[in-house]
């Protein structure tokens, strides 16, 4: 993987007239882990991870642990202290976010994969900050265990009518991508409303403006598997859904479709407990 764009972001910029600025943008793509990363990966109590599993499905992953289970071992290696998730291969790309709402302050870090003595590492690949659009500060209550009334992993081909109901509530959802040139986990957010069910296996949401690189958007114009990830932030509950997007472009903007073709629903996917949100001041009313 490059610090270039690869040719279905290249596209999109061109297609929406943002290559000057996308280009300028790319300057602050590394493939080095510097000391102020380094000490906000240590800080978080949380990490998304976007990888492809062995049947070629794309899924976004949510690990969980207190601060410092995240940390740099090196100017380009990231060490987990968690199990990569037992359908994704060896040296895989992934594409992982680290995100604090405490600062509205996010960070994604690509690479490959492996497993470890202490968990699982990430050779980075590219390493670079967002700006806080259209995220939601929240304040981090702790963690608690996961009770003997939290419920069985629920898996399925398509959305049940609660899990719509959820859907729709969310203000916040990760989605994770892949191209030729490897995977991407990125941060949605706007306000509850703002990811439309159209159906129990189609989920739809307008595209903000953003930072100029269209790294999902890109990828989806070149491969179109994607993995989503709804996360209740005060109870722990997780929806994970894989399936294939596509974006439309009108006159009204840009719109993401994603066809469901699997679901997993964990009552107990996150122990961390967080406050109600104070809703980003760039967010957008929903229609």
């Amino acid at each position: 993987m490059n610090t270039a764009y690869h040719p279905g972001s290249l596209a999109v910029q061109e297609r929406v007239g943002v290559r000057d600025l996308a280009d300028r943008i790319s300057r602050s793509i590394t493939s080095g882990i510097r000391p102020v990363a380094a000490a906000f990966l240590e800080a978080q109590p949380m990490l998304m991870l976007g990888a492809e599993d062995t049947e070629g499905h794309v899924w976004s992953h949510l690990f969980t642990g207190p601060p410092g289970f995240v940390r740099a071992v090196g100017p380009h290696t990231v060490s987990v202290a968690a199990a990569l998730p037992a359908d994704t291969p060896e040296g895989a790309p992934v594409g992982t976010l680290a995100l604090d709402p405490r600062t509205r302050r996010r960070m994604r870090l690509n690479g490959t994969a492996r497993t470890s003595g202490r968990g699982f590492t990430v050779e980075a690949e590219q390493v670079f900050s967002n700006c806080p659009k259209y995220l939601q500060k929240r304040e981090w209550y702790g963690s608690e265990p996961p009770g003997p009334e939290a419920g069985a992993v629920r898996r399925g081909e398509a959305l049940t009518s609660e899990q719509a109901r959820r859907i729709r509530a969310a203000d916040t959802f990760f989605i994770s991508t892949t191209a030729p040139d490897g995977v991407d986990t990125s941060h949605r957010g706007g306000n509850p409303g703002f990811v439309r069910v159209d159906g129990p296996r189609e989920l739809g949401w307008r595209d903000y403006p953003g930072n100029a690189m269209f790294l999902t958007l890109g990828n989806l114009e070149s491969d179109g598997r994607a993995g989503v990830l709804f996360l209740d932030w005060g109870t722990g509950w997780t929806l994970r859904v894989s399936g294939r997007a596509h974006t439309e472009y009108g006159p009204e903007g840009r719109f993401t479709r994603l066809r469901v073709d699997r679901t997993v629903e964990d009552p107990a996917g996150s122990p961390l407990r967080w406050s109600a949100p104070a809703y980003s001041p760039a967010n957008p009313a929903v229609p």
